[in-house]
Parts: structure tokens; sequence; C-alpha cells
């Protein structure tokens, strides 16, 4: 199947007092890597989410962002710093006393010296908000998976028709091989015309042999089979339930060596030509499987 590694998603669902916002970005990359921003507190969630994420993400850089949000009075308390209020109280006292201001120190002006109240960070329940973090990301997921399967549709499309032009261009090829040991023996048969002038009689049945010899060097038969195989191939797994990303990769590769073996051995201006261009297609496969799964 062809699932491309680019896409954005975005979740949220608040249940209750609780709010949870979830923001993936995936991109290309050779392994499955996730980069994980959670909201302080419930880092004990972070290896759950990842293991959720490697079940619908086989490669790719995620960037996510989960955010929790809870309003709930039991995650809020406050602590008093009742040694630091007397002593700024005390000092406040003694000021006064020593300028001769008359009035009484107020509440509000003792909490102006800061830090007299002071919020605690309560102990996050990871285990409650679970239930609602694992709805949100399963939406989140689902959303990016549908966008990397419309992307990857669009790419499959393309690898076919170029698949298409590459396997009539393998036909060409085959075609002209077909006829090289004539090839072979009009030009060799020209070169010793060439150097002996047409003084000396020619041997057919040796100028054939050495066509032949000449020709079974050029041979590019088993090359062509396994080019092949490989169409086959490529094409069954763009067809499969499992990532094709690595495999097809890997194919290129292959089809690459193929159509260089080709190349080196062609004596043939035309049959050259059109492994040139069979590479040029092969080129623009490679950098589109780059953004396979």
């Amino acid at each position: 199947m062809i699932k491309s590694m680019t896409a954005y998603a975005r979740a949220e669902i608040q249940t209750g007092p609780t709010g949870v916002r979830i923001e993936m970005r995936s991109f290309n990359n050779r392994h499955l890597d996730v980069a994980l921003k959670l909201t302080h507190g419930f880092e004990p969630l972070e290896e759950r989410i990842r293991s959720v994420i490697a079940e619908t993400v086989a490669r790719g850089r995620v960037d996510m962002r989960v955010q929790i949000q809870e309003e709930s009075e039991a995650g809020i308390d406050f602590a008093v710093n009742l040694p630091r209020a007397q002593a700024y109280h005390r000092a406040l006292s003694q000021l006064k006393e020593e300028l001769g201001i008359e009035g009484a120190i107020g509440l509000e002006t003792v909490l102006a010296g800061g830090s007299m109240v002071q919020a605690l960070e309560t102990e996050k329940d990871s285990e409650a908000v679970w239930p609602q973090v694992q709805d949100c990301l399963k939406s989140a997921l689902d959303q990016l998976d549908a966008m990397r399967r419309v992307e990857g549709d669009n790419m499959a499309a393309d690898f076919k028709q170029r698949l298409d032009a590459i396997e009539r261009m393998l036909y060409e090829i085959e075609s002209q091989a077909a006829g090289l040991p004539d090839i072979y023996r009009q030009r060799l048969k020209e070169r010793i015309d060439a150097l002996t002038h047409g003084l000396v009689e020619i041997d057919e049945a040796r100028i054939a042999q050495e066509s032949a010899l000449l020709a079974d060097r050029s041979d590019i038969s088993e090359e062509i089979v396994r080019a092949k195989s490989h169409i086959q191939q490529f094409r069954a797994r763009m067809e499969d339930d499992t990532p094709a990303g690595r495999p097809l990769n890997f194919l290129l590769q292959e089809f690459n060596r193929e159509f260089n073996t080709m190349g080196a051995k062609s004596g043939k201006a035309g049959m050259s030509h059109v492994i040139v261009a069979v590479k040029s297609e092969l080129e623009k496969l490679r950098e589109q499987v780059q953004n396979v799964e």
C-alpha cells in the first residue's frame, strides 16, 4: 500500500472539567521518530502515547503536541509562606515606628511584598485522564492516516504511469537486442573491408563465429528478465497491505543496477537512448519513493 509520510491532524476532546488537545505533523524520515511535547505532570503517559502511534505509523518523523487542561478544584491548592509574611510584617512595623506613620498595616500591604501565597503543584492523575487522551489520540491518528492515504493514492497513480512507460521501453530494448548478432556481423564485415580494401576473401563461417561471440558478451537477456520481475514486484508491493517505502526503494536500486549493466553492454545507439530515458523515469520514481511510508 502506498501511503505518504507527509500529513497534518488536529483533535480536541472536552469531558467535564478536563480537556485534551492534540496536534500532529508528520514528515519524511527513514525510521519512526516521534518528537512529543506533553503537558507537565503527565509524563507517565508518554510511552503509552508513543506505543499507540507506532501501531498506526510505520516510519516518518511525527512532531506532536499533547495539551491536557484540568479545571477541577481537585487540581488547585495554595500554601501560605507564613515565615516570610511574619518577617515582612515585622519589617513594616519597624519602618512605621521609625517614621512615625499612623494606621494599621493591612493584608493588602503585606501581600504586596510578593510570594506570600504560592500555588502548589498537585500530583496529576495520569490514569484518570488516559482514556480521554487515548480517544483524542485515536481521532488525530485517524485524520493523519486518512491524509497520508489520499496523498499516497495520488503517488500510486503516478507510479503506475511511470512503470507502464518503463515496461514499454523495456520491450523496445528487448526487441532491439534480438538483432544484435546481425549488427555485429555487418560491423565485422565493414571493418575487414576497410582494412583490406576488399582484397581479402572473407570467411563467412568465421565472421558468424566472431559476431556470435561479440553478441554473447553483449547479451542482456538475464538483465531484461530481472527487470521484468522487478516491475511485477513493484506493482505487487503497491497493492500489499504492508508499508511499501523500504521495499520499493530497494527495488529501484535493483532496477538501476540492471539498466546500468544493459547500458554498459549495449553497442547500439538506439538502445542506449532508450536506456537513458528509462533511467530518467527511475530517478523520478526514486524521488517520489522517498516520501512513501
